[in-house]
């Protein structure tokens, strides 16, 4: 027995040093098994912050009267984009990383909008209200970051290690890293940043306008609250009808109202819908620009147009894209004149739109090398239109062109053409034709005021439009021009014109008319100018 005890004795003391080695050896191997399963998690869970961030780090809210998309994504530099289509962007350096913003402004909320045309007073409550929009769909695109990002690393932890307790770590680490990346840009946000942001694409002009945008918008509150009184006075003109000297309106009478130039002046629906009523209008005619640089958000400014409950004639400005027309066109009491021709209320009526879209660019002024491609694309337009008027089946009482230099190729080709687009109100009578028709040219001012381009100057562009009076016989026998406002005073004017018979003759100024490679001849004192103006 000794012996034997001897010996197993032996055999341990001999093994002991083997286990020792085999420890000290498995203790590196040990260490290092571990520090490959810390990488391992830090690689998923940021795989899986990363992943979930772009998967689930958007949320789409109301910001005023848009609609916007908040998107979050990693980032090592921080700060915030506001896209604005198709303008460019704001650049803002409103935080530090580890995430960006960005912000992109949509299309606009149409019973919003509704309901800022409906009261401008609420203009000021909506940019109150978008502060808090901001801050509202911040908070949400957080909280859903931060969830998408967890449940993402959850799935692929879950994959890679398949064991419950390292996907509970990687989980935990998740909602730590993302939480401490938001917090961190929560922390070091400057709210300063919005007064120096950088610009992107046509947006990089907006330093050199900035002085006069800021003080437009603290005026227009105040503007605006005068225009809502001065609309509410409109409705009194029409008492005054009868005791102006105009013909007694036969039942066979049919009233036109001729608007131009909106420019997205929301007070001008306003108006519009004010005088529809009240002067029992028939139709609704249209010469361009309603909006300013016919992107897709501005599209559903046009929506008003249906609550009018008339037939609308719309031709496309030069600010008006082909977007803006089928907007118009989407509405239900809508027709879209594009080197055409229909019969509205027994008036045939024809029209084209504008060749050009130049909401980026102001053409050249009148004397100032109006080119050539520019001359022939306006004078081209008149042309065409000039075609189709000859063409159609039934005489064409009136013309639509929005550019008065296009009128001239329609001098004798009807009695009537309508215009807009030099946001000045003028009347002449075209150069006539031997054996044919006298033909006028009406050009409106701007019913939207030039919209905030006409509160640039030390008086506000006026809110302009007329009425037409047509007879039995489709013939104009008289016309309202109606002013609103921007003169500097309180005031809604009337001026009722009675259309004197041709055999008698009248003193309306001639308008010339330019030719294709030609000079321009000049105007005469108080006569429209016969080129495209700067100013639509």
């Amino acid at each position: 027995m000794d012996g034997q005890e001897n010996e197993q004795h032996g055999a341990a003391d001999e093994a002991a040093p083997e286990d020792a080695r085999a420890r000290r050896q498995w203790r590196p191997r040990n260490a290092l098994r571990r520090l490959g399963v810390v990488l391992a998690l830090l690689v998923v869970t940021l795989a899986g912050v990363v992943a979930g961030t772009y998967a689930g780090g958007h949320v789409g809210t109301d910001i005023g009267p848009f609609r916007a998309q908040l998107n979050l994504s990693p980032s090592l530099s921080g700060g915030t984009t506001v896209d604005i289509p198709p303008l460019g962007a704001l650049l803002l350096d409103s935080h530090d990383g580890p995430a960006y913003l960005t912000v992109e402004l949509g299309a606009l909320d149409q019973r919003r909008t509704e309901a800022l045309i409906d009261d401008p007073a609420s203009i000021s409550r909506a940019s109150q209200s978008a502060v808090e929009d901001v801050r509202a769909g911040v908070m949400r695109l957080g909280l859903k970051t931060v969830g998408s990002a967890v449940l993402a690393t959850l799935l692929l932890a879950g994959l890679v290690f398949r064991d419950a307790r390292r996907t509970a770590w990687a989980g935990g680490l998740a909602l730590a890293v993302t939480a401490g990346s938001l917090g961190l840009a929560a922390a070091t946000i400057r709210p300063q940043a919005i007064e120096e942001p950088r610009y992107e694409g046509l947006l990089v002009n907006a330093p050199a306008i900035v002085g006069d945008a800021r003080r437009i918008a603290n005026d227009y509150t105040k503007y605006a609250e005068q225009l809502q009184r001065l609309v509410g006075n409109v409705s009194k003109l029409y008492t005054t009808v009868s005791a102006l000297p105009v013909v007694q309106p036969s039942p066979g009478t049919t009233r036109v109202l001729h608007v131009s130039d909106m420019h997205l002046n929301p007070t001008g629906w306003q108006l519009i819908r004010t005088v529809v009523e009240q002067f029992n209008i028939d139709v609704v005619i249209d010469t361009g620009d309603i909006t300013d640089w016919g992107s897709e958000p501005e599209a559903s400014f046009v929506g008003s147009i249906g609550l009018l409950k008339k037939p609308y004639v719309y031709i496309r400005g030069n600010h008006d894209s082909a977007k803006t027309a089928a907007a118009v066109a989407a509405q239900p009491n809508a027709v879209v004149l594009d080197n055409s021709t229909t019969t509205v209320a027994g008036l045939t009526i024809a029209g084209i739109g504008d060749p050009r879209f130049t909401p980026d660019k102001e053409t050249s002024p009148a004397g100032s090398g109006l080119t050539k491609v520019v001359a022939d694309q306006v004078i081209g337009a008149g042309e065409q239109l000039a075609a189709t008027v000859k063409a159609s089946p039934k005489p064409v009482n009136i013309a639509l062109v929005h550019d008065p230099a296009s009128a001239g190729p329609l001098s004798g080709t009807c009695p009537l053409v309508l215009a807009g687009h030099t946001h000045a109100r003028q009347v002449s009578k075209l150069p006539q034709v031997p054996d044919k028709q006298p033909t006028q040219l009406f050009v409106e001012g701007s019913t939207g005021g030039a919209g905030l381009r006409g509160l640039e100057g030390e008086k506000p562009t006026p809110l302009s439009m007329s009425v037409l009076y047509f007879d039995q016989q489709k013939l104009l026998q008289a016309y309202d021009d109606i002013t609103v406002g921007g003169t500097g005073q309180s005031q809604v004017n009337l001026e009722r014109h009675i259309i004197q018979d041709p055999k008698k003759g009248d003193q309306v100024p001639v308008t010339p008319t330019p030719t294709r490679g030609g000079p321009v001849s000049p105007a005469p004192t108080g006569s429209p100018t016969a080129t495209p103006s700067p100013t639509g």
